[in-house]
């Protein structure tokens, strides 16, 4: 890494330095001055953009309402056309149930495929022996995490 972005903290003045000339100790406070800078940039953004969003939910329910009135799926208008649509989700209220209906009915299409993380690193600790079940592979790469000094 060479990109010119770490402030030096060793001196008063605005002189920066390459990444690759930093002790670990720069590292930790520069990997935490870019984490809360970008914080900052996030939460500067969030509580702009929460504004907007309420303008246009607003907007929104009143041209709902408007097709509503008229009894319409679609506005044509100058600046563009407006289109009403019903969106479903579906949602599981009794998962026994609904697990006895989709083996009953040999559907597993009806369900996401993904493997719950937690659930099958219990499974791996408590049946060591076993290894993974068949169908399964596992994936894993090393991270690195930077907190704050505790005072």
């Amino acid at each position: 890494m060479s990109r010119k972005i770490v402030q030096s903290s060793s001196t008063q003045q605005d002189t920066f330095t390459t990444m690759s000339d930093l002790n670990i100790p720069d590292m930790v406070s520069a990997y935490l001055s870019l984490r809360f800078a970008r914080d900052q940039l996030a939460m500067d953004y969030e509580a702009k953009d929460s504004f907007l969003k309420t303008d246009m939910l607003e907007l929104e329910q009143l041209m709902l309402s408007v097709c509503n009135d008229l009894g319409v799926n679609s506005l044509n208008t100058p600046e563009g056309t407006v289109s009403r649509s019903l969106k479903e989700r579906y949602t599981c209220t009794d998962w026994g149930n609904f697990y006895d209906f989709v083996r009953e009915h040999n559907t597993p299409e009806l369900l996401e495929k993904r493997i719950h993380q937690g659930n099958m690193k219990v499974l791996l600790e408590s049946s060591q022996d076993a290894g993974l079940p068949p169908g399964v592979g596992v994936m894993r790469e090393y991270s690195v995490t930077v907190r704050k000094p505790t005072k």
